[in-house]
């Protein structure tokens, strides 16, 4: 499989190289965190996710500037970094994606398919038939590609005879600010584990305006990286499999807040075909959270909006640099007047 994923040669030294596969990337900034040099960088992860930029999770801001030193891939819990030394793949178990048990399915399977309806990646394939000698029963095949697994245990907690075991990359901490969350929803569409949910009320119930799954949850920090009001935050507590040298990697990791999103875009708009409808100015979080009521007819008040605004019947950019780059506000544009274009990381 992984001769058909898409490569970036992020450096290299003599004979060592360090290697990007995007497609396996869940953004999680893990390996920002890890590295010594401050060479990595990682944002625009809800844009990303939600189609709206083409560009990857991850960019190196100086190649010549990196050690090869590996801790980066080390550190990562799905092996989107991998290095190479004379061209071969260092598989040591002081690798977290190596030394992590993959995910397998034993012969108790009875091949219901229950972990293949409820995968957040995707990952699980069942083939099933009813079975020829006469028994009330189901044949066949369950598969897990083990290289987009993330490591949930969706499938194990399903699973209805206990056929699958799952080992986590990372146990954690995950707290949310209920006053800061804007439910953009970001966070709940850039979650690699499906960890993160909206509860449905009931009449006259009031619930959290997002919830968490902690039994799911892998405590990557993708949500907290993607959300544009830093109203989340994620916490590694400790790392799970056994690593080699793992008290270097936990010194790196643990209890480290994840890494600030880079603004790597830019909000360009098309005046001409722009409606003046606001719709963008009341979606966008950093705006909600700077005008309380905004979204309960506060639009045309005639004080600046922190981000967007409405100007002369036009949407007017007010500060870039604030955007969190989630997108929200070009999803919901009924002309596509207002879009997200990628920016070089300096």
């Amino acid at each position: 499989m992984q001769e058909d994923m898409r490569l970036s040669v992020f450096a290299e030294k003599k004979d060592k190289q360090l290697i990007y596969y995007p497609e396996k990337c869940i953004g999680c900034g893990t390996c920002v965190q890890a590295c010594p040099k401050g060479n990595l960088t990682v944002g625009a992860v809800g844009a990303i996710t939600r189609g709206l930029l083409d560009a990857d999770f991850l960019e190196m801001k100086e190649s010549e500037s990196c050690l090869v030193c590996g801790i980066c891939a080390k550190v990562c819990p799905t092996g989107a970094l991998e290095m190479k030394q004379e061209g071969k793949t260092l598989t040591d178990m002081s690798y977290l994606s190596r030394a992590m048990k993959p995910t397998s399915v034993n012969e108790n399977c009875v091949h219901c398919g229950l972990c293949e309806d409820i995968c957040p990646q995707g990952c699980i394939e069942v083939t099933r038939e009813i079975s020829a000698d006469g028994k009330l029963k189901l044949v066949g095949k369950t598969n897990i590609d083990t290289e987009c697994c993330v490591h949930c245990g969706w499938c194990a907690e399903v699973c209805p005879v206990n056929a699958i075991s799952v080992e986590k990359p990372f146990e954690g901490r995950w707290t949310r600010d209920e006053d800061v969350c804007q439910t953009c929803h970001t966070c709940v569409e850039v979650c690699p584990a499906n960890a993160i949910f909206n509860k449905k009320a009931k009449p006259g119930e009031r619930v959290e305006k997002i919830s968490h799954r902690p039994d799911a949850c892998i405590y990557c920090g993708a949500c907290a990286i993607a959300c544009p009001v830093d109203a989340i935050d994620v916490r590694k507590t400790a790392i799970l499999p056994n690593v080699e040298k793992k008290g270097v990697l936990e010194k790196k990791l643990l209890e480290a807040p994840v890494p600030n999103a880079i603004l790597r875009t830019c909000l360009e708009t098309d005046e001409d075909a722009c409606l003046g409808c606001g719709n963008c100015v009341i979606v966008c979080p950093v705006n909600a959270l700077s005008d309380r009521e905004l979204a309960a007819g506060h639009l045309n008040n005639m004080d600046e909006k922190a981000l967007l605004g409405v100007k002369n019947g036009r949407i007017s950019v007010i500060d870039q640099d604030l955007c969190g780059a989630d997108g929200a506000c070009a999803m919901i544009c009924p002309v596509n007047a207002i879009w997200l274009v990628k920016r070089e990381v300096k």
